[in-house]
């Protein structure tokens, strides 16, 4: 789920963010799909955690690329106002502005660790006795 963001607005960003962790904020309704023993011969629990593990992964990474990408912005945004600062009285308070903004965006990396560690727990103990990730896919932690 791929959506627009800008690295300069970082309020925006947050919010797309939100956005972006709506399927671990949700993992328990997404894993309560996942049939009771009366039911597994109806659905296939294993294609289910499959799916539900893809979808996970795939948000990780589109989310952890998006803050790399606006941590990468940032510092060459600061490098620019660094030379610009001591001539300048607004450009001083805009350095001053992106490392605010520069530090929250790194700690959003964290959050991100957190919000991962969550999701796969919770994945792991519903999911582990149906689906394991193979020697082809990536570690969720």
């Amino acid at each position: 789920m791929s959506l627009s963001y800008s690295c300069n607005d970082f309020l925006g960003f947050q919010e797309a963010l939100k956005k972006m962790r709506d399927i671990d904020d949700k993992i328990i309704y997404a894993l309560n799909s996942i049939p009771t023993e009366s039911f597994r011969n109806q659905v296939s629990s294993e294609s289910t955690c499959k799916e539900l593990y893809n979808s996970l992964n795939k948000g990780w990474d589109e989310r952890e690329e998006a803050i790399k990408q606006c941590i990468l912005v940032s510092a060459n945004k600061l490098k620019t106002l660094k030379d610009k600062r001591e001539d300048d009285f607004t450009a001083q308070k805009e350095f001053k502005a992106e490392q605010r903004k520069l530090r929250l965006l790194q700690s959003e990396l964290n959050v991100e660790d957190i919000v991962k560690e969550r999701s796969y727990k919770a994945f792991n103990e519903r999911c582990r006795a149906f689906f394991v990730a193979g020697a082809g896919s990536k570690s969720l932690v």
